[in-house]
Parts: structure tokens; C-alpha cells; sequence
């Protein structure tokens, strides 16, 4: 079974990083940690015009911009 991690309503920011907005793994723990590695990039060097949020369905993981407080 293939677990994903996918980014959602891609920004500049990202589309510069050189990320990739699909990606797939074994297993559910690895999907897990480079989605929250990803998350924790993005929150901390983009241009903090956006926040960034994570959640889980399934195994698979997605990445969206949310609304900064």
C-alpha cells in the first residue's frame, strides 16, 4: 500500500522551493515525518504571507495553506 503526501493550493513560495507537491511512500510513518518536515520548513522560511496546516485521511497526508492568526 502506498501512503501519500500531498501539497494543496500551492503558493509562490513553494512553487519556488523546488518541493515537490506529490509524494508517495511505503509506509505510514515515513509519509508522516516528511510531511511534518515539509510542514515545519515551510512555516519557518516561505514568506509568512500564509500558514501552513497538515492533516490526515487514511494514511495519506495533505498539506494546505490556512489563514495566519
Amino acid at each position: 500500500m502506498a501512503y501519500r503526501v500531498r501539497v494543496e493550493n500551492t503558493c509562490s513560495c513553494f512553487l519556488k522551493s523546488g518541493m515537490s507537491e506529490n509524494l508517495e511512500f511505503d509506509s505510514q510513518d515515513r509519509a508522516k515525518d516528511e510531511a511534518q518536515k515539509m510542514i515545519e520548513k515551510m512555516n519557518s522560511t516561505f514568506c509568512k504571507k500564509h500558514e501552513f496546516a497538515l492533516t490526515e485521511q487514511f494514511g495519506d497526508y495533505t498539506i494546505f495553506i490556512k489563514a495566519r492568526s
